[in-house]
Parts: structure tokens; C-alpha cells; sequence
């Protein structure tokens, strides 16, 4: 059952209202952009970047059609040690006085399953732009149970980047080069 057929099957089978292709707006209060990085493998530190934003397109019906735009607000990283992003903030790392944002925008987005689907595009970190691809799964799509007229769709993207590919070589391969991202969302069509 392709993800299309998956969607319109939920919608009807929880008296959703209609699945509107088009722009929808992020819901930032049920959305996390999180990483994950190695320090010398003796522990694994977890991060997150506080302050993002996302500009959607998404059609159920040919999900393919679908686009995201994904801007990160760079000095937003936060590990939850202070001198740490300090220094994740500076030269050595996001260097977020020269490159204040991290952009994500899709090329394609490709089904893998009933459920979930590639999602490829133009990541840029510190300038430097690099074709990546992420895994997108449909948690849930329904009506909002505060409000039945609203239709909400839920996913986990998750993927990695190997962050020397985008010029931020410093202390890898100790510290991960290679970081897992997982990002959670949830999104309604634009009134």
C-alpha cells in the first residue's frame, strides 16, 4: 500500500476532515531537531537546536509532490553545558558568526513504504552544500482532538551527516564525525 493510500485510509478511518495538498505550517511546540555525537566513546552527548523553522508543501495524495524548506537558527545549539556550545558556536565548529543558519531544502522525496519515504536535498552547513537523504515516517495524520476541523500529520525523520563533509574536521574522528539526526514533527495545512 503506497504512503498516499495509507494517509487517505487513516484520514476516513478517523473521520478527518479532508487532506489538504498545499503549504502547512510547522507546529514548533511539537517539533525537536536533536544529534547525538560520540565524545572519545565513553559517552554519547545529545543536543538540540532550539529555534528553527520550516516552510512545507505536502500532498498525500502524491506525497511525491511534497517539498520542505528547513532553516535552523545555528547559535541555537544547545548540549546543556554552556562552555561546550560556546565553543560549538565558534570557529572550530558551526562558526555561527560567518554562517548564522543551517538549511535543509528538498530535491525529491521518493516512497519506501506504506508509511514512510526518502526525503533528499540540498543540506548546507558553514556554506558548504551537500546532497543528503533522510528517512521520513507518518506517525499519525487525524483531526486535532481540540479542534476536529483541523487536520494534524506527525513524522520522525531521522538520518546522519558526516559533519567533515561540510568543512567541521575538528577533533574527528574522537568527537563523531558522523552524527545521527532525528527530528520530530507535526504540521497542519495553512489556514
Amino acid at each position: 500500500m503506497r504512503l498516499a493510500s495509507l494517509v487517505l485510509a487513516i484520514a476516513l478511518a478517523f473521520g478527518a476532515p479532508a487532506v489538504h495538498a498545499g503549504p502547512h505550517t510547522l507546529d514548533k511546540s511539537h517539533a525537536h531537531v536533536t544529534f547525538v555525537v560520540s565524545h572519545l566513546g565513553f559517552s554519547s552527548v545529545h543536543g538540540q537546536f532550539r529555534k528553527f523553522d520550516a516552510d512545507i508543501s505536502f500532498d498525500a495524495e502524491k506525497v511525491e509532490t511534497s517539498s520542505v524548506a528547513f532553516t535552523i537558527d545555528a547559535a541555537s545549539v544547545d548540549t546543556f553545558w554552556e562552555p561546550r556550545d560556546k565553543h560549538i558556536r565558534g570557529a572550530d565548529f558551526l562558526d555561527v558568526e560567518n554562517h548564522p543558519t543551517i538549511t535543509f531544502i528538498s530535491t525529491s522525496i521518493a516512497t519506501t513504504g506504506a508509511d514512510t519515504a526518502d526525503v533528499t536535498g540540498d543540506l548546507t552547513i558553514r556554506g558548504v552544500t551537500q546532497s543528503v537523504t533522510f528517512q521520513a515516517k507518518m506517525n499519525k495524520i487525524g483531526p486535532s482532538p481540540f479542534n476536529p476541523n483541523k487536520t494534524i500529520a506527525g513524522f520522525t525523520v531521522t538520518g546522519e551527516i558526516d559533519r567533515t563533509q561540510f568543512g567541521v574536521s575538528y577533533a574527528a574522528p574522537a568527537v563523531s564525525a558522523v552524527i545521527p539526526v532525528k527530528i520530530e514533527l507535526e504540521m497542519s495545512p495553512t489556514s
